[in-house]
């Protein structure tokens, strides 16, 4: 896999498409909490069960997705010549694709 950098461009494309769910997690747990409270938000009118449910759901999804794209990168990075401070955010960048994908056409 020496310099063939498409197929990590792939991997991490490939893993963006789930990732759309633990980004999305991410944005209404923001907007719902911290953001809503400082008041630059303003909080979902129906959400009144708080947020320990959301964190109960957020956390193990958002670990669980952080966890598998961190192992796959991490063992794709050992055949990839890329330095270290080009690759990790240019893999990042390519794997948040479908959700700015998502939000420019949807």
């Amino acid at each position: 896999m020496r310099n063939k950098w498409w197929t990590v461009a792939a991997a991490n494309l490939a893993m963006g498409i789930p990732g759309v769910v633990p980004v999305w997690l991410l944005r209404y747990l923001a907007v719902n909490g911290p953001l809503a409270e400082l008041g630059w938000t303003v909080r979902e009118p129906t959400e009144n069960d708080g947020m320990m449910l959301w964190l109960v759901i957020v956390v193990p999804v958002v670990t669980a997705f952080g966890l598998l794209w961190w192992l796959a990168n991490d063992f794709a990075r050992r055949w990839n010549t890329a330095a270290a401070r080009v690759y990790w955010p240019v893999c990042a960048l390519v794997t948040l694709v479908p959700t700015f994908a998502l939000l420019i056409f949807l």
